[in-house]
């Protein structure tokens, strides 16, 4: 039968990885007794099964056990996705410098030299839970931002200094469309991107409206945009810059919508705002510069509009409001 999750509600969960009782039995009572909710296990596989299928909020782990050590059972904890964001604060009667060290390569946040002073323990564990915390929730909002399709980076903009720009962090969303877009890697700025960072800054300082970057590429028989927008300086004063990926397909969804139309009316009318004749249009979408013409007809209706350069003139103005940056 699988284990119950412990009860998290009104305590953090410790897992505590020993494989001498007298240490488990030290700890476990200190915590205890400080409102913790208590884990145990005497060996390296049962370690990693408890962590990851409790997902505790710290781990106080042995650094020598027969079998697998602690420095492995670190490193297998940090290669999961699931357990990588968990603080280790090792323990070791190990104090060479070498072992320090492997301690912290394995993963280690912290470590602690036994005989084991259960109050330099706590201390030490309210100190890292506190900051793995606020990391997992500033990775959590982060990947949230992914998710609505709104990928996010970070910018340390300084125009005085000699370095005036780098990349603080960048979504995994952001990786890809900067990729995509400009072939940039990883903590790479653009020029173009450089260059509208400047000109939002200067423009902040004067007071003027924010201005979108629009930056267009082909994708197979579609173009797509993505849109950056500069939001409000991050605690750190760096520049949070959110963009968005606009294609054919999602501007004309956003026409059905908008207009209440048909889908094959909404792709007329979108082609016609590019400026497609009727023949351009029926050529496009497989049909007849007739039938195109009887969808106009019906979306002039839909639209209150007479003429083409009316209907033409209403659909991009509802599209810069529904998508601001995006151009003709």
């Amino acid at each position: 039968m699988k284990e119950a999750l412990p009860d998290r509600s009104d305590s953090h969960v410790v897992l505590i990885v020993d494989d001498v009782p007298d240490n488990l039995s030290l700890l476990h009572d200190a915590l205890d007794e400080s409102g913790y909710t208590v884990l145990v296990a005497t060996d390296g596989e049962s370690a990693l099964q408890r962590a990851a299928q409790a997902l505790p909020d710290i781990v106080l782990l042995d650094a020598v056990m027969p079998g697998m050590d602690g420095f492995e059972v670190a490193r297998r904890l940090k290669q999961s996705a699931e357990t990588a964001h968990i603080p280790i604060i090792f323990m070791t009667g190990l104090t060479e410098t070498e072992h320090v060290v492997a301690a912290f390569q394995a993963g280690g946040v912290d470590y602690v030299t036994k005989p084991i002073r259960a109050q330099e323990v706590l201390v030490r564990m309210a100190v890292h839970m506190r900051s793995a915390l606020e990391k997992h929730q500033a990775t959590q909002a982060r990947n949230a931002l992914d998710a609505f399709g709104h990928a996010t980076m970070a910018i340390h903009f300084d125009g005085g200094a000699a370095d005036p720009v780098r990349s603080v962090w960048q979504t995994p969303l952001a990786r890809q469309l900067m990729l995509a877009y400009f072939d940039a890697v990883p903590g790479q700025i653009p020029a173009p991107l450089l260059d509208w960072l400047k000109s939002e800054t200067r423009a902040a300082a004067e007071g003027r409206e924010p201005r979108p970057l629009p930056v267009s590429r082909a994708h197979g028989n579609e173009r797509r945009q993505l849109v950056f927008s500069l939001q409000q300086r991050t605690g750190d004063d760096d520049l949070l810059i959110v963009m968005r990926e606009v294609s054919d397909a999602a501007v004309v969804d956003a026409m059905v919508q908008s207009f209440k139309l048909t889908l094959r009316e909404a792709e007329v009318l979108y082609w016609v705002a590019k400026g497609k004749t009727n023949r351009d249009i029926g050529d496009i979408l497989g049909s007849s510069p007739a039938t195109v013409k009887k969808h106009l007809e019906r979306v002039y209706v839909k639209l209150g509009v007479e003429t083409r350069t009316a209907a033409a003139s209403i659909t991009m103005s509802r599209l810069r409001q529904l998508n601001p940056g995006m151009t003709a």
